[in-house]
């Protein structure tokens, strides 16, 4: 009896999900949920699986990084002899379908119709909103944001009929979740210009509904939206708390669905923690593809820098940008200020660009950050991510869950805020400050050596800097 037969697996999807089992033990919930949750079993013959994956980065990625773990994960359910296909579609295969559906629109539009006229609201009559700066192609793309923009890349060939629909762009302020969504709108208008593509954030949707409801046009109103392509609406967190705007909001997101019509979502926030949000809500905005960006890595600031500098005809030394990029972390608007702030030295006081000017820039920076974010914030955040009780941070506990734990919350404190590093180890039980120093350089070389600990680290910063933004 061979592996399959034991756990009685006869269709694909039982044997995918299987092997989903055994590979969720091996990565974090974030890679899984990343790399994993979107991928279906759509085969299985004999021995061979075969899985549907989004696009060829996803092929690259998983080939490249997962390949041992997911052959492994295959043979111990179907047996030795089984093997993993994948499937996917190229673009050259989405742009001849595209042309074909180009073609049989023409043929359509030649055959005699019926018009139905849907009654525009007033305050509706607008452009798209886009901004046309905002494309893919200065979009500067690392590894915070490579899942995000691959699959935006491919939402934009064929909006609406990928299963990335509704898209959730997740992260946090100044990460450029609104420069990519509206990267789709302009990609999808240059490729299918009779597509009607809209963008406007939560509180413009908000205000006009409320002149909606004041001039009863809210059927009106609720018709117009579905009759858009592609509806990209930007920081939904700001529905919370407007029950009607939800309940409108439910019905517009119903209609584009089930008429194959792109939804485009970015929050700050991923659909599970946006409590106070009507459930049937959040439920659907699970129903297609959720990423999230993080902040920049190290490269990636520095090729952000590189190019504002550019647009800002800036002459800068390479010292300067790595400066700049090295103690700039947490945002594009961060990095992008410090540019303005040596752009407005060199017009207005006629300074000459050096290291020491750079300093002033991102001292000023970091100051204005620094002063929102409080020790006591960073311990409860790091205590509630790592789930110990945040009182054990303060005590004389060597528990190795609880001293890694610690040792992050002095590590972040020292990093996000101005105290120092007596006062470090006072607050956290009256520890001194070689102490303090020795959990910084633990957490330093963790992060370096072990991706999936940065990966923790990076999301604890983020939590702390919308906590305290």
């Amino acid at each position: 009896m061979n592996a399959a037969m034991a756990l009685n697996i006869t269709t694909p999807t039982e044997a995918w999900s299987e092997c989903l089992k055994l590979i969720k033990e091996h990565v974090t919930p974030y890679t899984f949920n990343t790399w994993f949750s979107p991928l279906k079993a759509v085969s299985l013959e004999s021995e061979k699986l075969t899985i549907e994956l989004p696009n060829s980065y996803f092929y690259e990625w998983i080939d490249h990084r997962y390949n041992n773990l997911l052959n492994k994960s295959i043979k111990k359910v179907l047996g030795e002899e089984a093997i993993l296909a994948y499937k996917y579609e190229d673009p050259q295969s989405i742009e001849r379908r595209e042309a074909e559906e180009r073609a049989e629109l023409q043929v359509e539009l030649k055959k005699p119709m019926t018009t139905l006229i849907v009654p525009v609201p007033e305050v509706q009559k607008h452009e798209s909103n886009l901004k046309p700066s905002f494309t893919f192609d200065n979009f500067i793309k690392g590894s915070c944001n490579q899942l995000a923009n691959a699959a935006a890349f491919a939402i934009s060939a064929s909006p609406g009929t990928t299963s990335f629909n509704p898209f959730f762009i997740y992260g946090g302020v100044g990460l450029g979740k609104t420069h990519l969504a509206m990267a789709v709108g302009n990609r999808v208008q240059e490729l299918h210009p009779n597509k009607k593509v809209i963008y406007l954030s939560l509180d413009n949707f908000f205000i006009q509904y409320v002149e909606a409801i004041k001039e009863n046009r809210q059927q009106e109103f609720s018709s117009y939206y579905q009759t858009i392509d592609v509806l990209i609406l930007d920081d939904i967190q700001f529905f919370i708390g407007k029950e009607k705007t939800q309940e409108l909001f439910f019905h517009i997101f119903n209609s584009l669905h089930q008429n194959n019509k792109q939804i485009i979502l970015t929050s700050d926030k991923p659909p599970k923690e946006l409590r106070g949000l009507d459930e049937r809500l959040i439920s659907r905005f699970n129903w297609g593809l959720t990423v999230d960006i993080q902040p920049p890595d190290f490269e990636t600031r520095l090729a952000i820098l590189n190019k504002k500098a550019d647009e800002y005809n800036l002459q800068l030394s390479d010292e300067i940008l790595e400066y700049i990029a090295m103690n700039v972390t947490s945002n594009i608007r961060e990095l992008e200020g410090c540019l303005i702030r040596l752009l407005a030295n060199v017009t207005i006081t006629s300074r000459e660009i050096d290291i020491n000017l750079a300093k002033e820039s991102v001292q000023e920076i970091s100051t204005t950050k620094r002063n929102n974010i409080t020790t006591d914030a960073i311990s409860k955040i790091v205590s509630d991510y790592m789930k110990v009780d945040e009182n054990k941070l303060r005590d004389k506990t060597r528990k190795q869950e609880i001293v890694l734990a610690r040792q992050m919350a002095m590590y972040l404190t020292k990093e996000l805020t101005k105290s120092s590093l007596k006062n470090i180890g006072l607050y956290f039980g009256g520890r001194d400050h070689t102490t303090v120093i020795h959990a910084c350089e633990t957490i330093q070389n963790l992060s370096q050596n072990d991706t999936n600990f940065k990966e923790t680290l990076q999301n604890v910063r983020t939590k702390i800097q919308l906590a305290c933004s």
